[in-house]
């Protein structure tokens, strides 16, 4: 089709997602191979792949829960792995619609509100974050504001946007180049985004700065609850080795913590309910997200229990918010 060429493989030219997103407006069939692509994969994966793991005895899926794969502390799911179903797009969120409760129960989903950013608050000791989350502003939004130098009633859709990602991207160690890619913009620009938020919020700046230097020193990093993850990376030879290190030291306490909130959480939502003879379940847990299939007469009680536990896991800075929504499908939960 006589096609800008973008980049070479061994035996021609490649066309991986990265060279055809760059390709789209060359033909409009090259939205209809993404498309094609992203159906196929939806099939193979979420639709053939998670029926061979249906148990012909329970008629469930019953995936395998691992606390010590990941190296930030998550919990991990293989077999099939539950966690991560899409949800970023439409049609692959759909899959969920076909997990459903048995009759007579129903879904309770609750899930932390910015968990991550309220952690990076509390270890970093940020007073306009702190203050932001204190106050239940909207923290994208209070960002957007201190970066583009806007009054926060006049923030756009756009800038809250690209300040999330910012927002994120601090969580998350992404570089320049990442957060340019990510936005559409030029790496110049992401840089200056960056530098703006980090003068803005200088507890984490400093927070960020001292972590890296600490985890040098010591070799590890903590989280809150003084569960460590070495980082030799610190150490290498190879500088992109090393950037590796120095975002796992900033990453790691938050979603560390977060993680260790999170399992808390679920141990007292776990004894609450046996303690008060409830029969309803923990079926899930996708990192900041618990499920319960709960019966519908125990529900009301299993909201308060999920809502009491998940608030007063930890004691941060800034307070910890669970919401929770009911429903006959996980699809519908929220």
């Amino acid at each position: 089709m006589k096609l800008p060429v973008v980049k070479k493989t061994k035996s021609g030219y490649s066309t991986d997602v990265d060279v055809l997103e760059k390709l789209k407006k060359e033909d409009p069939i090259i939205e209809q191979i993404l498309e094609y692509r992203q159906l196929m994969k939806l099939n193979s994966t979420y639709v053939e792949g998670l029926k061979q793991y249906i148990n012909p005895k329970t008629n469930r899926i019953h995936s395998f829960f691992h606390q010590t794969i990941t190296a930030t502390g998550r919990i991990s799911s293989t077999e099939p792995n539950l966690q991560n179903i899409p949800t970023r797009f439409e049609l692959g969120k759909r899959v969920r619609k076909v997990f459903r409760p048995e009759d007579g129960k129903i879904y309770l989903d609750s899930d932390y509100s910015q968990i991550e950013l309220r952690v990076l608050a509390a270890v970093s000791n940020d007073e306009h974050m702190i203050q932001a989350f204190k106050e239940g502003q909207d923290i994208h939004k209070q960002a957007a504001s201190k970066v583009f130098k806007t009054p926060i009633e006049e923030v756009t859709k756009e800038q809250r946007s690209d300040a999330k990602a910012v927002n994120f991207g601090i969580v998350y160690g992404i570089s320049d180049f990442g957060l340019g890619e990510q936005l559409g913009i030029s790496r110049k620009k992401a840089k200056e985004y960056i530098e703006q938020y980090l003068e803005q919020y200088s507890g984490i700046k400093e927070f960020m700065e001292n972590i890296t230097e600490e985890a040098k020193e010591k070799g590890y990093v903590e989280t809150l609850f003084h569960r460590r993850r070495y980082i030799p990376e610190l150490k290498s030879n190879n500088y992109m080795v090393r950037q590796f290190g120095s975002r796992a030291a900033m990453n790691t306490p938050i979603q560390g913590t977060a993680a260790d909130i999170m399992k808390i959480a679920m141990i007292k939502v776990y004894k609450e309910m046996q303690k008060r003879g409830l029969q309803s379940k923990i079926v899930l847990q996708v990192h900041d997200e618990m499920l319960i299939e709960a019966l519908e007469q125990e529900k009301e009680e299993i909201k308060q229990i999920m809502k009491q536990c998940m608030e007063t896991a930890a004691t941060l800075s800034v307070p910890l918010i669970a919401d929770i929504s009911e429903a006959k499908n996980w699809y519908d939960c929220k």
